[in-house]
């Protein structure tokens, strides 16, 4: 692209120097920059990208845009701006010449549920005969091959080219959770959302927003985001039985769907049955009432469904096609998850980190639970992070018969200073602190008797741990499979 075009969408600069003919890539990371590349200066929480603008340059940058001018050596064009941040928002999009305008964009946003309403619209656009592209937690899964993201919500380079490489595989949509980190931090800036999903929202994040109503007032940037242009056919999903919902209604000009189990809504569910590891429910829809069958487990996947089945009402698509598609659907990896084993205990796996979250995979498993067997409930959380949720996981933790204390990432804080402050909540004495969470799995089987259930919470797909700020490897469902058949294979 031309460098003059390019930097036409910033509106304040000051260049020093002159600026090369063409740009062929925009980078934010010294060590990917390729020859003739724009590198940005970005301040991130451990580095500052202007420490290394030289090192960008010695690879083949011909443009550094920064917020002061540096001391730089080659041949380099700078460009002053006063917020890199807010800049690199710009630059991505217009690099990539502004590919959400040409898919649609389903944004996803909530406490809990984001990861699983993304993957289920994405497999029934998919089931559907629909190319969709999927980014969030899991990752970034393009035409069913999976690449690894850093954050659920990537930064605004890495959002605009996951986009632009979804447009060009011919993808017709493309679904995202949407954080609140990347409401807050501009990492959407630029992406044209047709769609605007919300889950819920309950305590989580505090460490980063300090107080209920930032948090809730992040998440809403997404639905005052959707804009003003009623040329286009957008709309907003809210789930009716969370009070958040009347403001983020308020937030938006553009037509509504809601969803429930309590609250008058467009797609309700009534009589809902878990058994047998199936859940049946009846929809109620604007076109009258039908029978759901699922392999979903638990009311926060009724849930889910509905909010999904509200997006694809909502675009036209033939409530037979939906339900048809809703029949087919497998549970979203890592959330409450059955592994599949021979031993005579079983296991799910969950991403649940929050109190809200305990509670509804302890609610999901319950029905399952046979006369005079345990419910074993293995909860840990992060280290570093908001400490103010840890005793609250643990009293949600309580409904189950016996709980595991233990950590999720513990980063640089000490195991016992964790798990005391989860141990905290406990409202019954029948659980165990133990911050090494490899240990901690293995304790859970060992407690275990055959018929009894245990969830291993709070990593959910993941497959890994992070102790300092090393990734080590680790997996609760292989953990757990092998303590398992020591205990229980003779």
């Amino acid at each position: 692209m031309y460098a003059e075009e390019l930097l036409s969408v910033i509106p304040l600069k000051k260049v020093i120097g002159q600026l090369p003919n063409n740009i062929k890539d925009i980078s934010i990371d010294s060590r990917s920059v390729q020859p003739k590349s724009l590198f940005i200066c970005i301040k991130g929480y451990t580095v500052d990208g202007h420490d290394f603008a030289q090192k960008a340059v010695d690879a083949g940058a011909t443009i550094v845009v920064s917020e002061k001018e540096l001391q730089l050596e080659g041949n380099v064009a700078q460009v002053i701006v006063p917020d890199t941040d807010r800049t690199l928002g710009l630059l991505a999009a217009k690099f990539f010449e502004y590919p959400s305008n040409d898919i649609t964009m389903i944004g996803v946003t909530g406490t809990n549920g984001k990861t699983s309403v993304a993957g289920i619209i994405h497999h029934m656009l998919v089931g559907m005969g629909e190319k969709s592209a999927l980014s969030g937690t899991i990752g970034f899964n393009l035409n069913g091959v999976l690449y690894e993201s850093a954050n659920t919500t990537s930064d605004a380079l890495n959002t605009q080219q996951m986009i632009f490489r979804a447009k060009m595989e011919g993808c017709r949509a493309m679904v995202m959770e949407v954080s609140s980190h990347g409401l807050a931090l501009g990492r959407l800036a630029g992406v044209d959302y047709d769609i605007a999903v919300f889950t819920n929202l309950t305590h989580d994040h505090l460490d980063f927003h300090g107080t209920m109503e930032e948090y809730g007032n992040a998440k809403g940037l997404l639905f005052s985001q959707l804009g003003q242009d009623f040329t286009k056919n957008k709309f907003a999903v809210l789930n009716a039985d969370d009070p958040w919902s009347e403001k983020y209604a308020r937030l938006t000009s553009y037509p509504i769907w809601t969803y429930g189990l309590k609250n008058e809504a467009n797609f309700r569910a009534e009589n809902c049955n878990y058994e047998d590891g199936i859940t049946t429910f009846d929809m109620i829809t604007p076109e009258g009432k039908f029978p759901v069958t699922m392999k979903l487990l638990g009311e926060f996947n009724v849930y889910n469904i509905l909010a999904a089945t509200a997006v694809f009402y909502g675009k036209g698509f033939p409530m037979d096609a939906i339900l048809e598609q809703i029949e087919d659907l497998n549970p979203v990896r890592g959330r409450m998850e059955k592994v599949l084993t021979d031993l005579p205990i079983q296991i799910y796996i969950d991403y649940a980190h929050t109190p809200d979250a305990i509670e509804k995979a302890i609610e999901a498993a319950l029905p399952y639970k046979k006369p005079g067997k345990k419910l074993i409930f293995l909860v840990g959380t992060g280290g570093n992070r908001d400490k103010s949720k840890r005793p609250a996981m643990a009293k949600k933790a309580s409904k189950a018969d016996y709980v595991v204390l233990t950590t999720d990432d513990p980063r640089f804080e000490e195991y016992d200073s964790i798990t005391g402050d989860l141990a905290k909540g406990m409202l019954h004495d029948n659980y165990a602190c133990i911050g090494d969470r490899a240990e901690a799995v293995r304790h859970a089987v060992a407690v275990a008797e055959p018929g009894d259930i245990i969830i291993f919470a709070g990593k959910g797909h993941e497959d890994y741990q992070i102790i300092g700020n090393t990734k080590y490897p680790h997996s609760d469902a292989d953990i757990a499979i092998k303590a398992g058949e020591l205990k229980f294979v003779k």
